[in-house]
C-alpha cells in the first residue's frame, strides 16, 4: 500500500544509555524498558548517533519514542569499509533478539533489509531512504530534491558572485537528488550562476559520509576558487565543510538533515550556517514505532514531502529573513506543481 503520512513534531530527549563494543567493531547502545513495552532495534549508517546530521535525525525519533512510549531500544552502528554481510548480520541479530520493529537507517541497508525481512516475516522492519517491496517493511522516503531546490534559491540570492558549491558524501542516485534539486534552484533564481559539484567517494565506498577531513578539504578547495556558498549533503563529513566555511569570513554553509546551527558540536560555527535543509527522519521513525505499538504497523512506501514539511529549510539565526518572500513563493510553486523539481542531474 502507499500513503503519505501526516507530519508530526519530533523532539530530542536525553536518555540514560550504556555503551559497549561488539565483536565486529560496531558500536552498540542499549536502554531498558518496562518489560511490557515493545523493543526497537536501530541500525545506523556510518557515523552513527553523533554525526550531527542524518543519523542524529533518526536518533531523535528513537529518543521521542523512548520518552513518550517507554520503549526498550538497542542501537548498532555501521563501520567504514564493512561488507553487505555485515549489514545482514546486524539486522539479523536485532530480529533474533526480539526487537520489533528493526530499522535500517540509510539506503545502504536496502539489500540487507530485503533479505532479512523475508527470513523474519513476523518482524516489522523500517528502511530509511530506499524502498523495499517486502510486505513487512515500512519504506521511509523523502523529496530531498524539493528541499534542496529551496536551498538553491537561498544560495543564489545570498551569493555575491554567483559561484556556488555542492559537496555530496557519496556519488549515488540518492545524493544526486540533492544535487539536482539544488542546482535547479540556483539556476532558476540566477541563470548566470555556476554550481560546482564534488563527491567525496563513489560506488560502494561509503566513507564519504563519515570523513569530516575530506569534507573540510573539499570545501577549502572550493573556497579557494571563489565559491562563497557551499551546500554539503555528506552526513558526518558535512561538519568538516562547515568548519572550513566558518574559517573564511563572508561565506556561507548550508547544512543538511538536521538543524546544524543548533547542534552543540557545531555551535561555534553557527554564525556561518545560512540554513539547513532538514529531512524529518525523526518523524518517519517515530510514526513507525508508534504504529507498531498500536498493533497496526505501517508498511509500504511513505513519502514525506515539502507539502507536509517532510523537508524544509531552517530559519535559525534569521539569516533568511530578507529573502523569505522569495523562498515562500518558490515553495508555493513546488507544492502546486508549477515548478517540477528534477531528481537527476
Amino acid at each position: 500500500m502507499r500513503r503519505v503520512s501526516k507530519i508530526t513534531a519530533a523532539c530530542a530527549v536525553t536518555a540514560a544509555l550504556a555503551l559497549t563494543a561488539t565483536a565486529c567493531g560496531e558500536s552498540s547502545t542499549e536502554s531498558s524498558g518496562s518489560g511490557d513495552t515493545i523493543k526497537v532495534g536501530m541500525a545506523y549508517d556510518v557515523g552513527g548517533r553523533g554525526d550531527n546530521s542524518f543519523n542524529d535525525s533518526a536518533a531523535r525519533g528513537l529518543d521521542k519514542a523512548k520518552a513518550e512510549l517507554g520503549v526498550e531500544t538497542k542501537e548498532l552502528t555501521a563501520k567504514t569499509g564493512e561488507t553487505p554481510a555485515d549489514r545482514e548480520q546486524r539486522l539479523t541479530s536485532l530480529a533474533e533478539g526480539g526487537f520489533n520493529p528493526v530499522i535500517g537507517v540509510g539506503f545502504a541497508y536496502k539489500d540487507a533489509i530485503d533479505k532479512v525481512s523475508a527470513k523474519y516475516p513476523k518482524t516489522n522492519f523500517g528502511l530509511v531512504d530506499s524502498v523495499s517491496e517486502n510486505k513487512n517493511v515500512d519504506s521511509i522516503v523523502f523529496t530531498e530534491e524539493q528541499g534542496s531546490y529551496l536551498a538553491g534559491v537561498a544560495a543564489a540570492l545570498k551569493s555575491k558572485d554567483g559561484k556556488i558549491g555542492f559537496i555530496g558524501g557519496v556519488d549515488t542516485p540518492l545524493i544526486k537528488k540533492f544535487a539536482a534539486g539544488f542546482q535547479q534552484g540556483v539556476k532558476d533564481t540566477k541563470p548566470a550562476a555556476s554550481v560546482t559539484i564534488q563527491y567525496l567517494s563513489t560506488g560502494t565506498d561509503f566513507s564519504g559520509f563519515g570523513a569530516p577531513d575530506k569534507g573540510k578539504a573539499a570545501a577549502k578547495g572550493m573556497l579557494d576558487k571563489g565559491i562563497d556558498v557551499i551546500y554539503a549533503a555528506a552526513g558526518g563529513s558535512g561538519a568538516g565543510a562547515i568548519e572550513a566555511v566558518a574559517a573564511k569570513p563572508g561565506t556561507w554553509a548550508i547544512g543538511v538533515d538536521s538543524d546544524q546551527a543548533k547542534d552543540p558540536a557545531l555551535s561555534k560555527y553557527a554564525g556561518s550556517i545560512l540554513t539547513s535543509m532538514v529531512k524529518n527522519v525523526d518523524t518517519g521513525v517515530f510514526e513507525l514505532i508508534k504504529s507498531t505499538e498500536d498493533g497496526k504497523p505501517m508498511t509500504g512506501t511513505h513519502t514525506y514531502s515539502l507539502a507536509e514539511n517532510g523537508v524544509s529549510l531552517t530559519t535559525t539565526g534569521d539569516h533568511l529573513k530578507d529573502i523569505q518572500a522569495q523562498l515562500d513563493e518558490a515553495k508555493k510553486k513546488i507544492v502546486d506543481g508549477t515548478i517540477k523539481v528534477p531528481t537527476t542531474l
